[in-house]
């Protein structure tokens, strides 16, 4: 691990994450990726004409990782450097406390190793005192020495209720400096998943997990898998916009369309994992994509990039944002008949995709 007395590089990691926030807000690197999108658009539910349901009676309310959400949303993983950070992850907390729904954080590399906190302290539960919140480290980072110690400071200082560990090998591998050597890995993730006494939560950053993998880290004792898949932002476009020469741009964006779909990546993690908690995320935007994965198999989903406008400006306008969310997921089980998440799951689609069961 590299020196906390070391605030050169430091300096640069939040700088980079700094410069992340910046690039996904420039639409100009997300979706369409050469033609790459998230499969949802495939996913069509039959109207229901005559539901018997009052629209406000419909339940959303799920359990995730030991508590009660009121609807069945994460708001995903969002950085940026640290003073940016903490203003960040402050209005998450709190719009997620508001609305009772979870919260997964950042990185957070920089404060494990004692640079800066970006917001990720004891406020941050203060702030969100009943809805999970999960911590999240690199998997990179297991290769390079993070064991029990560290994971289990990321949980402590902000009080997690599970840990993430993040897949992001196609980033590292285009990135300047990137961190590409991923033997033992699997190893590593598995004897973390047995030894920390909260579940942890396996997810990629935009390229999909695949059915075989999933199978493989559940195997291993992971508990929930975040597909993540393709259709929503390219990190391998964002390093591309990053990147200070040609020759690393144009490596970048040969890559900018790669990764599972993630309607592809939901159905088929759902048919390998039955008995696995699993987050559809990866390019969903509205409450209609958020019911068409839950019908594919995620029992929530994960919103990023659609949010983060909203959690750079206020806790209020993230409020607004997944409230927005919230009554467009209502309506879509108001018109498909689905007085709650389990009746979703069984909603009738109008000539549905071949990988969907």
């Amino acid at each position: 691990m590299s020196n906390p007395s070391d605030c050169g590089p430091a300096k640069d990691i939040a700088e980079r994450k700094s410069d992340h926030i910046d690039i996904v807000l420039n639409t100009a690197v997300d979706i369409p990726r050469k033609g790459v999108f998230t499969g949802l658009e495939d996913i069509r539910f039959e109207h229901c004409a005559l539901p018997e349901l009052a629209l406000s009676e419909i339940d959303l309310a799920t359990d995730f990782v030991g508590r009660t959400l009121a609807a069945p949303l994460l708001i995903s993983s969002m950085t940026g450097g640290p003073a940016r950070a903490g203003r960040i992850n402050a209005h998450l907390a709190e719009a997620a406390e508001a609305l009772k729904i979870a919260l997964a954080v950042g990185s957070q590399r920089i404060a494990i190793e004692g640079r800066a906190s970006g917001g990720l302290d004891r406020t941050l539960r203060q702030r969100a005192p009943s809805v999970p919140i999960l911590a999240n480290v690199g998997a990179a980072q297991l290769r390079l020495g993070y064991g029990r110690a560290e994971i289990s400071r990321a949980v402590e200082m902000i009080d997690a209720d599970a840990v993430i560990v993040h897949l992001n090998p196609l980033q590292e591998a285009v990135q300047a400096g990137g961190d590409t050597d991923w033997r033992g890995i699997l190893t590593r993730i598995g004897a973390l998943a047995r030894d920390l006494p909260l579940p942890v939560v396996v997810k990629e950053v935009g390229a999909g997990i695949s059915a075989g993998l999933a199978r493989r880290l559940v195997e291993e004792g992971v508990s929930v898998i975040d597909v993540a898949g393709a259709g929503g932002t390219s990190w391998a476009a964002v390093e591309a916009a990053r990147a200070e020469n040609a020759a690393l741009k144009r490596t970048a964006m040969t890559f900018a369309d790669w990764g599972i779909p993630t309607a592809r990546a939901i159905a088929g993690v759902r048919a390998a994992c039955p008995q696995t908690t699993v987050i559809g995320s990866g390019g969903l935007k509205t409450g209609l994509e958020v019911a068409r994965a839950i019908r594919l198999g995620a029992d929530i989903a994960g919103q990023a990039a659609a949010s983060l406008a909203a959690a750079d400006q206020s806790a209020e306008a993230v409020v607004a944002h997944f409230t927005g969310v919230i009554q467009e997921l209502r309506i879509a089980c108001f018109c498909t008949g689905s007085a709650d998440l389990a009746a979703l799951r069984q909603a009738r689609l109008i000539d549905p995709p071949a990988f969907v069961a």
